[in-house]
């Protein structure tokens, strides 16, 4: 039982769209990611998915509207809901998701952005 620096967590990694585990809540995880750019269109089927912006302003579209989430505030994206992440403007944003263990990082999609590893850090 350790506190943790969720600033320090961000500076021990550089890539995008490349999650990381900073923790676990019985079968919960918690992921830092850095993204910038568009993501990948994708659903998860059987979880639903938390995004906190901690840095910047992340877009989460969906089919029919872009939900604009600020630093501070969070989205939650239910299962079965495509979506897909995105910033503006060369901003690099930062995150905190919580979601289930078995959740694939692009869902129901596999793609060259898709990791099936999230390094603990």
């Amino acid at each position: 039982m350790n506190t943790i620096n969720i600033k320090d967590k961000f500076s021990k990694f550089t890539k995008n769209w490349h999650p990381h585990q900073i923790a676990v809540v019985d079968d919960m995880q918690v992921i830092l990611a850095k993204l910038k750019g568009d993501f990948v269109w994708h659903k998860h089927d059987d979880e639903d998915e938390l995004f906190q912006v901690i840095k910047g302003t992340l877009y989460m579209q969906f089919r029919d509207k872009t939900e604009i989430v600020k630093e501070g505030e969070i989205i939650v994206v239910p299962k079965g809901v495509e979506h897909n992440p995105m910033t503006k403007n060369g901003e690099e944003v930062h995150v905190l998701l919580f979601e289930k263990l078995n959740t694939a990082h692009t869902g129901n999609v596999q793609h060259k952005k898709t990791q099936t590893h999230y390094p603990k850090i």
